[in-house]
């Protein structure tokens, strides 16, 4: 029986992994490297400080500062959070299913907290979201299930009770792996990936998430 849910954040409950794409992008072609969104898809759903190492291992940069480029990226972010960004479809529409069905609700995210709170705080949903938590405080990130496990311990629900929403394979491994019921929502580019075989569901916007796939997410 699914006791609770946990949401991921960019990409599938606001509308800002397009913009960590171009930032991303921007950032490794300042260091030499241009990559397409088809190369982008392996740090998808990644920790920046993640991704930046990924595209430094990849090709090597002189006088690597990753905290800095972290900072630089994220206070970036900030900023499109709070002027640009809206809600994905079916975010309010979604929510409010599981809080008629007296489910808890969470979020686990690769960003960092002060981008998580930038989020609830900019759409009044600081009360919607009985925990929240950031991969942050993980020693590792996704597609490590360290960041799904803690969340379901801060809400005192075993994670096999839990069901994960993830729009990144990297995400929704980690969710499985923490061995949670899960629905991914990948973007059109990614969707027909078949890495995403292994959700339990797969949709095409939170829009078509009904009370008929919870119950029978709930039953098996």
């Amino acid at each position: 029986m699914i006791q609770a849910v946990i949401f991921d954040m960019d990409g599938l409950l606001i509308n800002t992994e397009p913009k960590w794409q171009e930032l991303e992008r921007e950032f490794v072609a300042r260091m030499g490297l241009l990559i397409t969104p088809e190369m982008q898809k392996h740090t998808l759903g990644l920790r920046t400080i993640e991704m930046i190492k990924y595209w430094y291992h990849l090709k090597p940069w002189s006088n690597p500062d990753f905290e800095k480029q972290e900072a630089e990226i994220e206070d970036l972010m900030k900023e499109y959070y709070i002027t640009k960004a809206i809600l994905m479809k079916g975010v309010l529409q979604v929510l409010e299913l599981f809080k008629q069905q007296g489910i808890r609700i969470a979020i686990a995210s690769s960003s960092p907290m002060m981008l998580i709170d930038t989020f609830l705080n900019r759409f009044g949903l600081q009360e919607v979201f009985e925990v929240k938590h950031s991969a942050e405080f993980e020693e590792y990130g996704k597609p490590h299930p360290g960041v799904y496990i803690t969340t379901a311990k801060k809400l005192r629900v075993h994670p096999s009770s839990c069901l994960a929403f993830e729009d990144s394979f990297n995400g929704l491994l980690a969710a499985k792996s923490a061995l949670m019921k899960a629905v991914a929502v990948p973007d059109s580019l990614h969707f027909h990936d078949q890495r995403f075989a292994i959700a339990d569901l797969k949709i095409t916007s939170l829009e078509d998430f009904l009370k008929k796939d919870l119950q029978s997410l709930s039953a098996n």
